[in-house]
């Protein structure tokens, strides 16, 4: 039974802080997901098989961090997290199709078009967006000008206006072109970027947030964002497939525009650990009310998968 109070599930600071919050994440997924046994039952049995296969949890935790930031308790917060972690999850699966990435491994077992076949997982993946917004209209607690809000956030985060989709498209028109600062900056402010900032924005817009409580998070976002992504260039290169769960070496093999292919493994290093102080800087106006955020990005950059 899904915990009421997110309170209850969260330890004041460390590993168990986010044990605890990925559960109550995880709990409220399998409740909001529709059964194995609704029919179809195939596609929700690929629905269900992607997004209960674990990962991190990173959106929803921003989402539910970004809210306590501006309170302590923000009813119904469940539902815009687990919309966010439907929609990555759809782009998860979307990618790893022979069209895009071509991808046998995710979170440590085959991919869902390998399970499911390449028809199932396409349509598991819009599934899984169509209901993000069901989500997100049904939020218990918000008003019609927040929901309105929330579907705004993520349908711009997700589109083809310097959202996901839109860096998708830059990510595979940049397969063997010469890597540049320029084309690597609009591929992932894009493709990772847009996600990451609608999280934490998603999460404020539903707790309340003033203009100026906005803009900080929004700043934030937009540093930890690139942060992320720094560093989810950096593991392709220096993880194995087992430590990621997924296939390590892919950037280069693909000739895809990355920090390192830009950079070098040194300076993005580097480069991960000012976008994190940037991003930290820019969450004084909370004080001690921003520790959960402060801790997310420290989770991001040091994170070894």
């Amino acid at each position: 039974m899904m915990k009421t109070s997110l309170s209850e599930a969260a330890p004041v600071s460390g590993a168990l802080r986010w044990a605890s919050q990925q559960q109550w994440i995880d709990e409220a997924l399998e409740r909001l997901l529709p059964g194995e046994e609704a029919s179809p039952e195939v596609i929700h049995r690929a629905m269900r098989y992607s997004v209960l296969a674990g990962g991190k949890r990173i959106r929803p935790l921003l989402c539910l961090e970004a809210a306590r930031a501006i309170q302590e308790e923000t009813p119904g917060i469940e539902h815009p997290a687990c919309a966010l972690e439907m929609v990555h999850t759809y782009s998860l699966i979307h990618d790893d199709l022979p069209a895009l990435d071509n991808d046998d491994l995710r979170r440590g077992r085959p991919t869902c078009h390998k399970v499911f076949g390449e028809a199932m997982a396409i349509l598991a993946g819009d599934a899984l967006l169509t209901l993000s917004f069901e989500l997100l209209v049904r939020t218990p607690g918000a008003s019609d000008s927040q929901r309105v809000q929330l579907v705004r956030e993520l349908t711009s985060a997700g589109g083809t206006l310097g959202g996901m989709i839109g860096g998708q498209v830059l990510d595979l028109e940049g397969e063997g072109q010469t890597p540049t600062a320029s084309l690597l900056d609009g591929i992932h402010r894009a493709k990772t970027g847009a996600l990451l900032r609608a999280s934490i924005r998603m999460g404020a817009i539903l707790a309340g947030a003033s203009e100026s409580e906005m803009g900080a998070l929004s700043r934030f976002g937009e540093h930890l964002g690139l942060a992320f992504q720094i560093v989810d260039d950096i593991l392709d290169v220096e993880q194995s497939s087992e430590a990621l769960g997924k296939t390590a070496g892919k950037d280069a093999a693909q000739e895809k525009i990355t920090f390192p292919a830009v950079y070098g493994l040194a300076r993005s290093h580097e480069m991960a650990a000012e976008q994190r102080h940037l991003g930290r800087e820019s969450l004084k106006l909370f004080g001690h009310r921003a520790e959960g955020l402060h801790a997310l990005a420290d989770l991001i950059v040091n994170r070894t998968a």
